[in-house]
């Protein structure tokens, strides 16, 4: 029997991120998958609940979790209520949750057996999922899932100049219609951390197996990105995805009970590698 528990774990600021955590009955101590959402994400989005049960089925704990700082509140989980938290937000931020959820996952308390945990990321977390693992020892493998691989890719070019003048640039979300805030504080974040938040030299500094998978068909985050990672770190695997957009041909809201077959290659290919 498939179930879930669920988590408020303390984040960056004291700002609570809500967590939940699928698993088979039959495994309650199988190994542990945190999954992180990317910008303008969040844990409950689309398909993420089927991915989190197809993981559970194959073997799997698999935690996901709302960044402190991604819009969302507890009393809101899925909708972007709180646009001054997230134009406050940064990777270094970013950074810092997923440290406070590794904490929470090896701690002891709430999840027994975990020592080490494998850790997917998408598009923006991607990025800040390979910094982490480049960092962090515990993470055993790493699966990155459109991930970027510098973050000036999530602004227009050219537009640095005129962020610091102004403070703030929105860009619309395409999906909710809302012009998101985003404060000159996470470009700054950038220009103060240079060494730490350089996605591909951390890449080049991963040890631990790693499967890069992008699709093909991706508008958001070019496939050449891959590459750039795979270059950095030849030791990765590389998996290219036919067909397969940002999202892997996912959607919000997503009525379906199965998932889509770009979406069901990548989380096939994933367990294996996990499983390896």
């Amino acid at each position: 029997m498939i179930r879930k528990n669920y988590y408020t774990i303390p984040g960056a600021k004291g700002r609570g991120m809500l967590a939940d955590v699928t698993y088979h009955t039959a495994h309650p101590k199988a190994p542990l998958v945190i999954f992180a959402h990317g910008i303008r994400g969040f844990k409950d989005w689309g398909t993420h609940n089927l991915v989190a049960q197809h993981f559970a089925e194959n073997g799997f704990r698999f935690l996901k979790f709302n960044f402190s700082h991604n819009g969302t509140t507890t009393d809101n989980p899925t909708d972007f209520a709180d646009l001054i938290a997230f134009s406050d937000n940064t990777f270094s931020i970013e950074l810092e949750d997923l440290n406070a959820i590794i904490d929470f996952a090896c701690g002891g308390s709430f999840l027994p057996a975990v020592r080490q945990v494998y850790l997917i990321g998408h598009s923006l977390a991607g990025g800040i999922s390979i910094i982490k693992t480049a960092e962090d020892k515990r993470i055993a493998k790493l699966v990155s899932m459109a991930a970027i691989s510098h973050f000036d890719t999530l602004w227009p070019k050219g537009s640095e100049e005129q962020w610091k003048l102004q403070g703030v640039m929105y860009m619309r979300n395409s999906r909710t219609g809302q012009n998101m805030p985003y404060k000159v504080s996470m470009l700054q974040d950038v220009e103060k951390n240079p060494e730490r938040l350089n996605i591909r030299a951390k890449a080049s500094q991963i040890k631990q197996p790693w499967l890069i998978v992008h699709g093909d068909a991706d508008t958001s985050v070019p496939l050449t990105q891959a590459e750039d990672l795979h270059a950095a770190q030849p030791n990765a695997q590389l998996v290219v995805i036919p067909g397969a957009d940002h999202v892997f041909n996912a959607s919000h809201p997503y009525l379906p009970d199965t998932l889509p077959a770009t979406l069901l290659q990548f989380c096939n290919d994933s367990i294996e590698f996990l499983k390896e």
